[in-house]
Protein backbone atom coordinates (compact mmCIF):
# COMPACT_ATOMS: atom_id res chain seq x y z
CA UNK A 1 0.00 0.00 0.00
CA UNK A 2 1.12 3.49 -0.54
CA UNK A 3 3.14 5.44 1.98
CA UNK A 4 0.14 8.29 1.82
CA UNK A 5 -2.12 6.07 3.33
CA UNK A 6 -0.28 4.75 6.55
CA UNK A 7 -0.29 7.04 9.39
CA UNK A 8 2.54 7.44 12.32
CA UNK A 9 1.60 4.98 15.35
CA UNK A 10 2.04 7.91 17.54
CA UNK A 11 5.55 7.60 19.35
CA UNK A 12 6.25 4.42 18.18
CA UNK A 13 7.65 5.30 15.01
CA UNK A 14 5.71 2.14 13.24
CA UNK A 15 2.94 3.04 10.52
CA UNK A 16 1.15 0.39 9.77
CA UNK A 17 -1.54 0.10 7.01
CA UNK A 18 -4.73 1.12 7.25
CA UNK A 19 -6.37 -2.10 8.25
CA UNK A 20 -4.77 -4.66 10.90
CA UNK A 21 -5.89 -8.24 11.09
CA UNK A 22 -7.41 -9.52 14.03
CA UNK A 23 -6.24 -12.63 14.90
CA UNK A 24 -9.60 -14.09 16.99
CA UNK A 25 -11.44 -16.14 14.90
CA UNK A 26 -8.33 -18.67 13.85
CA UNK A 27 -8.28 -19.65 17.19
CA UNK A 28 -11.13 -19.32 19.04
CA UNK A 29 -14.89 -19.42 18.43
CA UNK A 30 -16.06 -20.23 21.85
CA UNK A 31 -17.77 -17.02 24.17
CA UNK A 32 -17.17 -15.14 20.96
CA UNK A 33 -19.55 -11.67 20.71
CA UNK A 34 -20.06 -11.88 16.90
CA UNK A 35 -23.37 -12.25 15.47
CA UNK A 36 -22.99 -14.89 13.15
CA UNK A 37 -21.14 -18.25 14.43
CA UNK A 38 -18.46 -19.65 12.94
CA UNK A 39 -16.22 -22.88 12.80
CA UNK A 40 -12.42 -22.73 13.00
CA UNK A 41 -10.73 -22.97 9.94
CA UNK A 42 -8.04 -26.50 9.42
CA UNK A 43 -4.58 -25.59 9.77
CA UNK A 44 -4.35 -25.65 5.63
CA UNK A 45 -6.94 -23.22 5.64
CA UNK A 46 -5.66 -21.13 8.11
CA UNK A 47 -1.97 -21.40 6.78
CA UNK A 48 -3.65 -20.21 3.40
CA UNK A 49 -4.99 -16.96 5.21
CA UNK A 50 -2.11 -16.31 7.09
CA UNK A 51 -0.38 -15.76 4.01
CA UNK A 52 -2.93 -13.89 2.13
CA UNK A 53 -3.00 -11.17 5.13
CA UNK A 54 0.66 -10.78 4.40
CA UNK A 55 0.23 -10.87 0.55
CA UNK A 56 -2.44 -8.40 0.53
CA UNK A 57 0.06 -5.75 2.24
CA UNK A 58 -1.91 -5.75 6.00
CA UNK A 59 1.05 -5.89 7.84
CA UNK A 60 -0.18 -5.22 11.61
CA UNK A 61 -1.36 -8.76 12.84
CA UNK A 62 -3.23 -8.57 16.17
CA UNK A 63 -3.41 -11.76 18.84
CA UNK A 64 -3.48 -12.96 22.15
CA UNK A 65 -3.61 -15.55 24.57
CA UNK A 66 -7.23 -15.12 25.26
CA UNK A 67 -7.80 -16.13 21.33
CA UNK A 68 -7.52 -19.46 21.78
CA UNK A 69 -4.91 -21.29 19.25
CA UNK A 70 -4.48 -18.10 17.42
CA UNK A 71 -0.59 -17.39 18.86
CA UNK A 72 0.47 -20.90 18.12
CA UNK A 73 -1.11 -20.86 14.81
CA UNK A 74 0.59 -17.76 13.83
CA UNK A 75 3.81 -19.00 14.93
CA UNK A 76 3.58 -22.21 12.97
CA UNK A 77 2.60 -20.33 9.87
CA UNK A 78 4.32 -16.75 9.66
CA UNK A 79 7.62 -17.99 11.54
CA UNK A 80 9.52 -17.52 8.44
CA UNK A 81 7.69 -14.48 7.21
CA UNK A 82 8.21 -12.21 10.62
CA UNK A 83 9.98 -9.55 9.35
CA UNK A 84 6.86 -8.64 6.78
CA UNK A 85 4.56 -7.52 9.69
CA UNK A 86 4.20 -5.94 13.18
CA UNK A 87 3.13 -8.28 15.92
CA UNK A 88 0.87 -7.67 18.58
CA UNK A 89 -0.39 -9.30 21.66
CA UNK A 90 -1.89 -9.14 25.08
CA UNK A 91 -1.32 -9.76 28.77
CA UNK A 92 -3.47 -9.92 31.64
CA UNK A 93 -6.10 -12.41 29.90
CA UNK A 94 -5.95 -16.22 29.34
CA UNK A 95 -8.98 -18.57 27.77
CA UNK A 96 -8.71 -22.12 28.41
CA UNK A 97 -11.12 -25.30 28.74
CA UNK A 98 -13.33 -22.38 27.94
CA UNK A 99 -12.69 -20.29 31.04
CA UNK A 100 -11.70 -16.73 30.37
CA UNK A 101 -9.44 -15.36 33.70
CA UNK A 102 -7.41 -12.34 34.03
CA UNK A 103 -4.07 -12.18 36.11
CA UNK A 104 -2.04 -8.82 36.37
CA UNK A 105 0.45 -9.84 39.01
CA UNK A 106 4.37 -9.47 37.69
CA UNK A 107 4.46 -13.43 37.38
CA UNK A 108 1.44 -13.64 36.05
CA UNK A 109 2.82 -10.98 32.80
CA UNK A 110 5.83 -12.62 32.65
CA UNK A 111 5.03 -15.91 32.22
CA UNK A 112 2.09 -14.24 29.34
CA UNK A 113 5.01 -12.68 27.69
CA UNK A 114 7.41 -15.44 27.83
CA UNK A 115 4.43 -18.00 26.73
CA UNK A 116 3.58 -14.88 23.49
CA UNK A 117 7.14 -15.48 22.66
CA UNK A 118 7.18 -19.01 22.27
CA UNK A 119 3.89 -19.97 20.93
CA UNK A 120 4.57 -16.52 18.07
CA UNK A 121 7.77 -18.35 17.24
CA UNK A 122 9.50 -15.04 17.92
CA UNK A 123 12.57 -13.49 19.43
CA UNK A 124 10.61 -9.91 20.18
CA UNK A 125 6.70 -8.81 20.12
CA UNK A 126 6.33 -5.71 18.79
CA UNK A 127 3.12 -4.30 20.80
CA UNK A 128 1.92 -6.16 24.30
CA UNK A 129 -1.42 -4.57 24.82
CA UNK A 130 -2.99 -4.78 28.49
CA UNK A 131 -5.93 -6.86 28.31
CA UNK A 132 -8.54 -4.92 30.60
CA UNK A 133 -10.97 -7.04 32.39
CA UNK A 134 -12.90 -3.38 32.37
CA UNK A 135 -11.46 -2.04 35.11
CA UNK A 136 -9.04 -0.28 33.36
CA UNK A 137 -8.26 2.71 36.56
CA UNK A 138 -7.73 -0.49 39.06
CA UNK A 139 -5.21 -2.18 36.62
CA UNK A 140 -3.26 1.03 36.12
CA UNK A 141 -2.98 1.93 39.40
CA UNK A 142 -3.31 -0.86 41.56
CA UNK A 143 -1.43 -3.73 39.79
CA UNK A 144 2.11 -4.51 38.84
CA UNK A 145 1.27 -4.23 34.96
CA UNK A 146 2.98 -1.56 33.54
CA UNK A 147 5.58 -1.96 35.66
CA UNK A 148 6.36 -4.90 34.65
CA UNK A 149 5.88 -4.54 31.32
CA UNK A 150 8.61 -1.34 31.61
CA UNK A 151 11.38 -3.93 32.79
CA UNK A 152 10.59 -6.57 30.00
CA UNK A 153 10.92 -4.26 27.61
CA UNK A 154 14.18 -2.70 28.94
CA UNK A 155 15.01 -6.80 29.01
CA UNK A 156 14.10 -6.25 25.02
CA UNK A 157 11.17 -8.87 24.98
CA UNK A 158 9.27 -6.18 23.52
CA UNK A 159 9.07 -2.93 21.97
CA UNK A 160 6.14 -0.84 22.73
CA UNK A 161 3.38 -0.99 25.42
CA UNK A 162 -0.07 -0.73 24.85
CA UNK A 163 -3.64 -0.72 26.98
CA UNK A 164 -6.58 -2.13 25.27
CA UNK A 165 -9.06 -0.91 27.69
CA UNK A 166 -13.08 -0.09 28.08
CA UNK A 167 -13.25 3.15 29.62
CA UNK A 168 -12.67 6.97 28.59
CA UNK A 169 -11.13 7.50 31.67
CA UNK A 170 -8.90 4.45 31.98
CA UNK A 171 -7.62 5.49 28.49
CA UNK A 172 -6.92 9.10 29.44
CA UNK A 173 -5.23 7.47 32.98
CA UNK A 174 -2.96 5.45 30.72
CA UNK A 175 -2.14 8.81 28.36
CA UNK A 176 -1.10 9.82 31.63
CA UNK A 177 1.27 7.33 32.89
CA UNK A 178 3.98 8.08 30.21
CA UNK A 179 4.47 4.52 30.15
CA UNK A 180 1.69 3.51 27.50
CA UNK A 181 2.98 4.12 23.64
CA UNK A 182 -0.05 3.14 22.11
CA UNK A 183 -4.19 2.18 22.89
CA UNK A 184 -6.26 0.48 21.72
CA UNK A 185 -9.98 1.80 21.75
CA UNK A 186 -13.47 0.57 20.85
CA UNK A 187 -14.44 3.52 17.67
CA UNK A 188 -17.31 3.65 15.07
CA UNK A 189 -20.41 4.85 14.48
CA UNK A 190 -22.61 3.57 16.79
CA UNK A 191 -20.21 4.34 19.74
CA UNK A 192 -17.88 7.44 19.54
CA UNK A 193 -17.36 7.88 23.28
CA UNK A 194 -13.54 7.35 22.49
CA UNK A 195 -13.55 10.54 20.61
CA UNK A 196 -11.61 12.69 23.57
CA UNK A 197 -9.40 9.74 24.26
CA UNK A 198 -8.36 9.96 20.39
CA UNK A 199 -7.62 13.56 20.63
CA UNK A 200 -6.13 13.18 24.05
CA UNK A 201 -3.78 10.76 22.51
CA UNK A 202 -2.95 12.34 19.17
CA UNK A 203 -1.57 15.75 21.68
CA UNK A 204 0.51 13.22 23.34
CA UNK A 205 1.89 11.27 20.82
CA UNK A 206 -0.03 8.44 21.65
CA UNK A 207 -0.59 5.87 18.72
CA UNK A 208 -4.21 4.69 18.20
CA UNK A 209 -5.61 1.43 16.72
CA UNK A 210 -9.07 0.71 16.83
CA UNK A 211 -11.08 -2.24 18.14
CA UNK A 212 -14.68 -3.74 16.81
CA UNK A 213 -14.88 -0.64 14.13
CA UNK A 214 -17.21 -2.85 12.64
CA UNK A 215 -19.26 -3.12 16.23
CA UNK A 216 -18.44 -7.34 16.06
CA UNK A 217 -20.11 -7.63 12.36
CA UNK A 218 -23.25 -5.33 12.58
CA UNK A 219 -21.84 -2.80 10.38
CA UNK A 220 -21.03 -2.64 6.52
CA UNK A 221 -17.38 -2.05 6.34
CA UNK A 222 -18.38 1.19 3.61
CA UNK A 223 -20.74 2.57 6.73
CA UNK A 224 -17.88 2.19 9.30
CA UNK A 225 -14.55 2.14 8.02
CA UNK A 226 -14.35 6.02 7.10
CA UNK A 227 -15.59 7.12 10.03
CA UNK A 228 -13.08 4.75 11.79
CA UNK A 229 -10.11 5.80 10.28
CA UNK A 230 -11.36 10.17 9.83
CA UNK A 231 -9.81 11.05 12.75
CA UNK A 232 -6.15 12.35 12.34
CA UNK A 233 -4.95 10.59 14.97
CA UNK A 234 -6.18 6.54 14.31
CA UNK A 235 -3.72 5.12 12.31
CA UNK A 236 -5.41 1.34 11.80
CA UNK A 237 -8.31 -0.47 12.35
CA UNK A 238 -8.28 -4.06 13.29
CA UNK A 239 -10.77 -6.46 11.03
CA UNK A 240 -11.15 -10.24 11.66
CA UNK A 241 -12.07 -12.00 9.19
CA UNK A 242 -11.91 -15.55 7.76
CA UNK A 243 -12.33 -14.57 3.88
CA UNK A 244 -9.07 -13.18 2.41
CA UNK A 245 -11.76 -11.27 -0.31
CA UNK A 246 -13.40 -10.00 2.69
CA UNK A 247 -10.16 -8.19 4.11
CA UNK A 248 -8.93 -7.41 0.96
CA UNK A 249 -12.16 -5.31 0.01
CA UNK A 250 -12.06 -3.63 3.67
CA UNK A 251 -8.22 -2.18 2.49
CA UNK A 252 -9.61 -1.00 -1.05
CA UNK A 253 -12.33 1.32 1.11
CA UNK A 254 -9.39 2.21 3.73
CA UNK A 255 -7.08 3.17 0.76
CA UNK A 256 -10.17 4.87 -0.94
CA UNK A 257 -11.23 6.95 1.86
CA UNK A 258 -7.77 8.27 2.74
CA UNK A 259 -7.07 9.12 -0.98
CA UNK A 260 -9.65 11.34 -0.68
CA UNK A 261 -8.44 13.28 2.24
Amino acid sequence: MDEPSRRRLGRTGLTPGPIGFGAFKIGRNQGAKYEQAYALPDEDACGRLLNAVLDLGIDLIDTAPAYGSSEARIGRHLASRREEFILSTKVGETFEDGVGRFDFSAPGVQTSVERSLDRLATDRLDLVFVHSNGDDLGIIERTAVLETLVELRERGDLRFIGFSGKTVKGHLRAIESGVVDCLMVEYHPLDERQSPVIEAALTADVGIVIKKGLASGRLAPEEAIPRCLEPSGVSSMIVGSLAAAHLEHDLAIAAASLARR
